[in-house]
């Protein structure tokens, strides 16, 4: 079976699409990881649900002796304490989520349409129950909605479908999609998406292996290239 990329290299290749002084709400979920991955010399302020913004880096496991119970992320993991971090109620988060005060969020997927349609949440187990939280807020609200997500789901299927079977989190809101496969733009304007076009490749793989785990087909990019983190 051929190798796919590992959850912490999704997470470095979406926090390449981060720029400079970006506001950047992470959601549960390999997204969750970038907060480590951010390449040097881009400084980004980043927004938790929970109520905080202007966040340090997410501690490791080798540095529990610094772990604050009280400075959990969305995803459950702990997070450092940064010059100028300022922590606030959950209205005042979901006000700068809504309000469009967000440059981008990362969000996990259960489904992703065609069109940029998202699923990430459901009330039926899968195995799991996966409740609302502020997908609905994060994914109308920020300025670009990224998806980071496995390629497949693990009964093999397609994550990225022709339309989405889970209820919608919102319509046509994902402007780009990475996996352990490949890196898919959204093309189009919001509410207007017009298909998927596939940028990057997992190395050793090929556009007709990644084609077939895929529903909707994939336009390609002239300048097609492997991942590079």
């Amino acid at each position: 079976m051929k190798e796919r990329l590992s959850e912490a290299a999704v997470a470095a290749r979406v926090a390449k699409e981060f720029q400079d002084g970006w506001c950047v709400n992470l959601g549960i979920g390999i997204g969750s990881i970038a907060v480590n991955m951010v390449p040097p010399g881009i400084d980004i302020y980043w927004e938790c649900e929970n109520g905080v913004l202007g966040y340090g880096p997410a501690l490791t496991m080798d540095e529990w002796e610094k772990l604050d119970f009280n400075l959990p992320d969305a995803s459950g993991n702990y997070i450092t304490e940064k010059a100028g971090m300022a922590i606030f109620d959950f209205a005042t988060s979901f006000g700068m989520m809504r309000g469009g005060h967000l440059d981008a969020t990362v969000l996990g997927a259960l489904q992703v349409s065609g069109k940029g349609d998202l699923a990430n949440w459901t009330f039926e187990r899968v195995p799991w129950t996966v409740g609302t939280g502020g997908g609905f807020d994060l994914a109308a609200g920020a300025k670009r909605c990224f998806v980071t997500t496995l390629h497949t789901a693990k009964d093999g299927k397609p994550k990225i479908v022709n339309e989405c079977t889970f209820p919608l989190t919102a319509p046509q809101c994902v402007d780009l999609i990475v996996t352990d496969l490949a890196v898919i733009e959204v093309v189009g304007p919001k509410l207007r998406k017009e298909g998927l076009l596939l940028r990057e490749i997992a190395p050793g793989w090929t556009v007709e292996e990644v084609q077939a785990l895929t529903e909707p087909r994939l336009m390609i990019a002239p300048d097609l290239k492997e991942i590079e983190l």
